[in-house]
């Protein structure tokens, strides 16, 4: 009977076990799938890239366009009606999801996904690439956001324990890691930018009536007014003096994460597009 009990207890730590290794083990394989189906997009990007080389430059490049044939004539004067000319590294994914509106690129960092934009702003939350289920999510802006002509645009993503999406966006906390990296690359899908840092800072989500600095209200800054309130928060707050200026007319992008200093708290990276 002794030697009966043992066996049932052993028996039972082991189901106990087991049980308790199941969230990790999917966890892990959630883990796995993710990091290859980033990969698979990247390599794809790159592959299409190295074919069709682009010649950059840092300030911003009147588009290449071309003229669809479906869209020969404007239907107000006649005149012939030009469209932009999608970058070819990107031409393949946004056909198979058009909700592509760039990537986004750091180097030093895991960074380096594609950008989703959803009529409805909680989509990519816990959606992959291809619309299934992923705690990890997408890289995204917000459906109000203007890639083309706002003042700002934020791209949000989650900060993940194993470094993936904006995981490892709190480096730049460090100074010596921003004065080693201090440009962002983002694409869109027709042109090429580049962006330097302007300010990094700690700050989090109020409450509707609170009256504080809400930097994920920011979208467009009308009058001087407007872009100086922005822009002196972001300098106030910064954690540091990055040394790099910003005047009206300037466009900023913002990346924005999860922290954990304050309930709600968030991790805030404001570039400025270069000239």
């Amino acid at each position: 009977m002794e030697n009966k009990g043992r066996k049932a207890a052993r028996v039972l730590l082991l189901v106990g076990m087991t049980v308790c290794l199941i969230p990790f083990g999917q966890a892990y394989g959630q883990s796995v799938r993710h990091r290859a189906q980033q990969e698979a997009l990247k390599e794809r990007v790159t592959e299409v890239s190295l074919q069709n080389p682009v010649q950059t430059n840092s300030a911003p490049q009147e588009m290449t366009v071309s003229v669809l044939p479906e869209q020969e004539a404007d239907t107000d004067g006649g005149q012939t009606k030009e469209k932009p000319v999608m970058l070819p590294q990107y031409a393949g994914l946004y056909e198979e999801n058009k909700d592509l509106v760039g990537w986004l690129s750091i180097d030093g960092m895991k960074i380096d996904y594609p950008v989703m934009q959803n009529e409805d702003d909680k989509y990519y939350l816990h959606r992959d690439f291809y619309g299934n289920d992923s705690k990890y999510g997408c890289l995204y802006v917000r459906e109000q956001a203007d890639l083309d002509a706002g003042t700002n645009f934020i791209i949000y993503g989650h900060n993940m324990k194993d470094g993936s999406m904006f995981g490892d966006l709190d480096l730049y906390v460090k100074e010596s890691f921003f004065k080693e990296h201090p440009t962002v690359s983002f694409d869109t899908l027709y042109e090429e930018r580049t962006y330097k840092i302007v300010a990094v800072l700690r700050s989090q989500v109020y409450n509707v009536d609170d009256d504080a600095f809400k930097y994920y209200q920011f979208y467009e800054a009308d009058t001087q007014e407007e872009f100086e309130d922005f822009y002196g928060n972001i300098k106030a707050l910064s954690l540091y003096d990055t040394g790099v200026e910003a005047e009206f007319g300037d466009t900023f992008l913002t990346l924005s994460t999860c922290a954990y200093h304050v309930k709600d708290g968030r991790l805030v990276v404001v570039a400025k597009r270069m000239e």
